[in-house]
This record gives structure tokens, sequence and C-alpha cells, in this order.
């Protein structure tokens, strides 16, 4: 399967339940970490844009203080794709390092 191709509910709700804290909202794949302050989330922000510029997509997120809030999909595909698995993983990957 192609990375950017939609997933399918059964691909969908399997990859979910390997990303604990993710959930799916609006058609986006949706989760909010939480950290010990401001730098701790801006740590997390800065380790997340290298990963998303070595997968070449990027995330829809904000910051507020300690947490990131953060919506995956794949633009050129109008869903949630292998990409937004793929950050959504090495994002829960990092935030546990960081936390």
């Amino acid at each position: 399967m192609s990375s950017l191709n939609p997933l399918n509910e059964s691909e969908l709700e399997a990859a979910l339940v390997a990303l604990p804290g993710w959930e799916v909202i609006g058609g986006r794949l949706h989760s909010e970490f939480r950290f010990a302050g401001f730098s701790e989330a801006f740590g997390f922000m800065a380790a997340t844009a290298v990963a998303a510029e070595r997968l070449d997509h990027h995330p829809n997120w904000s910051n507020v203080w300690n947490t990131v809030t953060v919506d995956l999909w794949t633009h050129d595909a109008g869903a949630i794709t292998e990409l937004d698995i793929a950050l959504a993983s090495k994002m829960s990957e990092l935030a546990n390092r960081l936390a």
C-alpha cells in the first residue's frame, strides 16, 4: 500500500491499538501531549520537527505552556494514511523519552 492511500476503517482501528493516547476526531488523528513545563513541550516540538522533516510530513499542532495538541492527516489524500501513523508513532516515542 502506498503511504498516500487513505487507511480503511479496519486498518485505522488496528493502527490505533498500537498508538495509546491517539484517537480519530473529525477525520484526523488527534492527541495531546503534556509535559512538566514549556521548555519540555518545546523540546518535544523541536525533536518532532526533525522527524517530520525526515518523513516530509508535517503536523498541524499548537502549544500552550506544557501542552502540545496535534492533529494529523495527509492533505494530499484528504484522509489519514500510513504517513500519519508513522509520524504519530514517532511522536509518541519522543514524548515517552522526554517525559
